[in-house]
């Protein structure tokens, strides 16, 4: 078997050339389509063939786009394990007819984080590892997840006066503000939690197809808000509606994400305070996976895909490379 980085990642018989596997394509074109989870640049416009996810992914995804599928969790020669991203998210593990095992993580996070368990890469035993790497160099270091929540609620609770505006991911990272928030508003008991419909939506789904649920309550309007807790997507911090918001009622807003290491995050977004809080593994936790695992060969994909890779060739021996358009084998790239 070979892999291509085309639209997704193909995983092709060597014989034929013909897409066996294909996992987080945009367009579904695999004998066996692989979605690693619901965020939108992971799942597709077309399903034919067999698809291969987790029930909460399939909720998630029919939630944010309106189009039901069928799906299996598990295929001949492919098995799925949880990939500690978001709910949901797996890892796929695909063997080949000549027994080779190859490991997808889609994107991964070997922490546990509020109401979600890591990644587990000492489960894994694979000959190849197709690894992303968003965050795939040394800069990238977050540190321990217990004091990065610590500090949010700190800086929720010693800002109680006023209203507060925390922008995330609608999958992932607007849950566990939630959940962050709820924690850091236990005390009190009457700050309210308020969430977007599009995040609401999201939230939906995870709690209908798990046991979880969340505090982020709908609003009709913004106005006349004192100590309120608001959480809306990443993609709005800068809209034109949110900055006149924030303005009238007087109040804060925070950004979280991992680029948050990097200064200028906090301009892009006009924040007031940031925080690395990732659904990623940083640059040491992604090089833990490749050692626990211990493949003979490393593809790297999206990110930091090349200075990761050139970092697991300098530093540590591996056989790696980032995973390019259309080339196929490993020799391509020497």
């Amino acid at each position: 078997m070979t892999v291509r980085h085309r639209d997704g990642i193909h995983f092709e018989f060597e014989a034929d050339g013909e897409a066996a596997v294909v996992a987080d394509a945009r367009n579904a074109v695999g004998e066996v389509n692989v979605v690693s989870h619901a965020h939108a640049d992971h799942t597709f416009r077309s399903t034919p063939g067999t698809v291969v996810c987790s029930a909460e992914t399939a909720a998630i995804a029919a939630a944010r786009t309106g189009t039901e599928f069928e799906y299996v969790d598990r295929a001949p020669g492919i098995d799925l394990v949880p990939a500690g991203h978001v709910v949901g998210s797996r890892a796929a593990l695909i063997e080949d007819e000549a027994g080779r095992r190859y490991c997808y993580t889609g994107d991964v996070s070997i922490r546990d984080r509020c109401y979600l368990d890591g990644f587990d890469p000492s489960a894994i035993e694979a000959d190849v590892l197709v690894i992303e790497t968003t965050y795939g160099r040394p800069k990238y270091r977050f540190p321990p997840q217990a004091d990065l929540e610590s500090e949010i609620v700190d800086w929720i609770r010693d800002n109680d006066d006023r209203p507060l505006f925390l922008f995330g991911y609608s999958l992932g990272r607007a849950q566990k503000l939630q959940w962050i928030a709820r924690e850091a508003t236990e005390r009190s008991g009457d700050r309210e939690i308020l969430a977007s419909e599009s995040i609401r939506d999201v939230t939906r789904a995870i709690e209908s197809a798990t046991d979880l649920s969340f505090d982020g309550q709908p609003y009709d309007s913004l106005r006349g808000l004192t100590d309120e807790i608001v959480i809306l997507p990443s993609n709005q911090a800068r809209s034109e509606w949110v900055e006149r918001t924030v303005d009238r009622e007087d109040g804060l807003k925070a950004g979280f994400s991992g680029w948050a290491v990097d200064d200028s995050f906090r301009y892009r977004g006009n924040y007031d305070a940031t925080f690395p809080l990732t659904d990623h593994c940083d640059f040491d936790e992604l090089v833990s996976v490749v050692c626990e695992i211990d493949p003979e060969v490393v593809y790297t994909h999206h990110g930091s895909d090349e200075a990761f890779a050139d970092a697991l060739a300098t530093e540590y021996g591996y056989r790696a490379r980032p995973l390019k358009r259309d080339q196929r084998t490993l020799g391509e790239f020497c």
